[in-house]
């Protein structure tokens, strides 16, 4: 006789008669149990939610809020030098935007430098981590400073590299080009475009190592051994076992790097101001430009508008590129 208590179930066949079944009763409390557990699971889950449910709507309105306002100032003539003045003008401000010639600049000029930064950062950052990846001597300190780059506020790098490097009189290049008898040059009036690459690569280059890097360290050091074994060099196992295994970090380290490379502002802001011309303005300073300089609150809406929509394609595409990369 089991210990398990037995019960009276009314209603089961099984114990008409006065008859007591020890699995009736395991029936009917694995049914409670259920019960209990599924109506607990409910209400964790509404609990849960209604304690995150402020910090959603606040997310929400904080978000969608400054966005609905834009779309509004886009569709109106609003000038800050005219208070008072505004008038609904539809679309206009679109179309005034995009049919300037400065914004095909600055498209061109956005394009150009994300690609370049790209570039250099994803190829410095597996040189880099090639080099990292080698047991050297202080390899933990050497590693700290090549990531402490990244850490640095973009204002204070670009003023760093406006005077101490870029200095025309008394920059490191300047410095170096009077030692092999060169004549320096003014990087940011002659280079303005290459220059502000120059920067923002070298701050995200510290963050394209550390994401190399680690793809890097969990590369099965068997492969390498039998590549070896079998005979290859060096080129090869970089080209056939090393870059195939680093290329979902290199998809991720374009996605992440590509979405904020695409609002690059105080570097520009910073050193060139745009200039000479428009030749280092990007779609974020054109913006700010229309907004700030020329106090055309409602034109500069319209180009925000326009840069989001970009943005957001580019995004859909890289999203979609690393999902393949990562699915494969």
């Amino acid at each position: 006789m089991s210990d398990i208590p037995h019960l009276w179930v009314a209603d089961c066949p099984n114990c008409i008669g006065g008859r007591f079944f020890q699995s009736c009763f395991l029936s009917r409390f694995r049914f409670r149990s259920d019960r209990w557990f599924a109506m607990a699971t409910f209400h964790t889950r509404s609990a849960a939610r209604f304690m995150i449910a402020p910090s959603v709507v606040l997310l929400f309105a904080w978000m969608i809020v400054p966005l609905a306002m834009t779309i509004y100032f886009s569709l109106l003539n609003y000038n800050l030098l005219n208070p008072g003045m505004e008038s609904f003008v539809g679309l206009l401000n679109y179309q005034y935007f995009l049919t300037d010639p400065a914004f095909f600049a600055a498209l061109i000029n956005t394009l150009v430098l994300v690609a370049g930064v790209l570039v250099i950062t994803v190829v410095g950052g597996i040189l880099f981590a090639l080099l990292l990846d080698q047991p050297i001597y202080g390899q933990g300190i050497v590693r700290i400073l090549v990531i402490a780059p990244f850490f640095v506020m973009p204002t204070v790098a670009a003023l760093v590299w406006k005077n101490m490097f870029m200095n025309p009189v008394n920059g490191l290049f300047a410095y170096m080009a009077k030692a092999v008898g060169l004549q320096p040059i003014d990087w940011l009036a002659t280079v303005p475009l290459f220059s502000v690459i120059l920067i923002v690569a070298w701050q995200w280059l510290p963050f394209a190592t550390l994401i190399m890097l680690t793809a890097l360290q969990s590369l099965d050091e068997e492969q390498k051994e039998a590549a070896e074994m079998d005979g290859a060099g060096a080129i090869s196992k970089f080209i056939y076992i090393i870059l195939p295994h680093m290329a979902r970090a290199i998809t991720v380290v374009i996605l992440i790097q590509t979405i904020f490379l695409l609002s690059v502002f105080a570097e520009i802001l910073v050193t060139t101001n745009g200039g000479p011309g428009t030749q280092s303005t990007n779609l974020t300073y054109l913006v700010y430009a229309q907004a700030l300089l020329q106090f055309d609150i409602g034109g500069a809406s319209a180009g925000g508008i326009v840069a989001v929509v970009l943005a957001n394609i580019v995004a859909i595409f890289l999203v979609r590129l690393v999902g393949k990369n990562l699915e494969a």
